[in-house]
């Protein structure tokens, strides 16, 4: 058994759950907000997607690292069992990255419908979720 391609598959995996929560969780936070709007006749701000679809990225992450890791394990540049616990960890990374960037997300969306006002400063939290993703990729691609 190849664990060093199991661990390429699991950070993809992994990075792709977290995804699928964060944007479950931040898509409850703008659909709530667009009904308050409609419950009170105020504009429903279509700026919210932005906030239910910021947790995707850390798919995109996963799949980069993920295909990365197969060319060095199938070169055997790349300790199979490393190769292991850096998907498990790396994966894990991202996933936690994705659920907290939801859990900003459905504040944001939160806030904008209430207010109208602040985009700026949500989106900079979101980003700054983002970031612990970016990071998991980029040392992951150097290792």
């Amino acid at each position: 058994m190849n664990w060093g391609m199991i661990g390429a598959g699991l950070v993809m995996g992994i990075a792709a759950m977290g995804s699928a929560i964060g944007i479950g969780i931040a898509g409850q936070g703008a659909i709530g907000a667009w009904k308050r709007c409609y419950l009170n006749n105020k504009q429903a701000p279509f700026l919210l997607v932005v906030f239910a679809g910021a947790p995707l990225t850390q798919t995109i992450y996963g799949f980069l690292l993920m295909n990365s890791m197969k060319g060095k394990v199938a070169a055997g540049n790349m300790d199979p069992l490393f190769a292991l616990g850096l998907g498990i960890a790396a994966g894990l990374a991202m996933c936690m990255s994705a659920i907290a960037q939801g859990k900003a997300g459905a504040a944001g969306s939160d806030a904008l419908g209430e207010t109208g006002k602040g985009f700026t400063n949500y989106i900079m939290v979101v980003g700054l979720c983002e970031t612990v993703a970016l990071f998991a990729m980029v040392f992951g691609l150097i290792a």
